[in-house]
């Protein structure tokens, strides 16, 4: 495995991290998947979101992969009227991301970052390492620091 650009700012930082690698299935990117093949629980593995709002240009929110992210509870937290999530045609361009392989970690701007808070729940949690294939095995409250973040409600009950 090479270096990605989320690993080598990690590596900068100091911050400890493990990296997990994986074959990636073009016909099922679902973060659900992943956390299947990895045999890590879904509730531990996060998939990175980047929503638009009508006062904050980009979110990026972290929830478990099996969740879905509720649009309220971000925009009253966002203090938005309405957010939605960004077009998968933008997502290169905002983040330099692709879709599957999209993270929190060393976007192209620094956006308000929220992790989901059952992520406090666990020493570790999942998030994709910047690339389709391999994924990031951290301490989430040492991530969210890191993304100087922060732990909200985000997911539909």
């Amino acid at each position: 495995m090479i270096k990605t650009n989320v690993m080598r700012l990690l590596d900068k930082a100091g911050i400890y991290y493990e990296v997990k690698e994986y074959p990636v299935d073009e016909n099922d990117l679902s973060g659900v998947h992943v956390a299947a093949v990895l045999g890590q629980s879904v509730e531990q593995v996060f998939k990175t979101l980047v929503l638009k709002g009508d006062k904050i240009e980009y979110i990026v929110c972290c929830i478990p992969v099996a969740d879905e992210l509720n649009l309220k509870k971000v925009a009253n937290i966002t203090n938005n009227k309405k957010v939605e999530m960004l077009h998968r045609k933008d997502l290169q361009k905002v983040t330099g991301y692709i879709r599957g392989g999209c993270s929190p970690i060393g976007m192209k701007k620094k956006f308000p970052t929220f992790l989901d808070e059952t992520g406090i729940l666990f020493d570790k949690i999942a998030v994709s390492a910047g690339v389709r294939g391999a994924q990031i095995i951290i301490n989430p409250e040492v991530l969210c620091e890191f993304l100087e973040g922060q732990f909200e409600d985000l997911v539909k009950v």
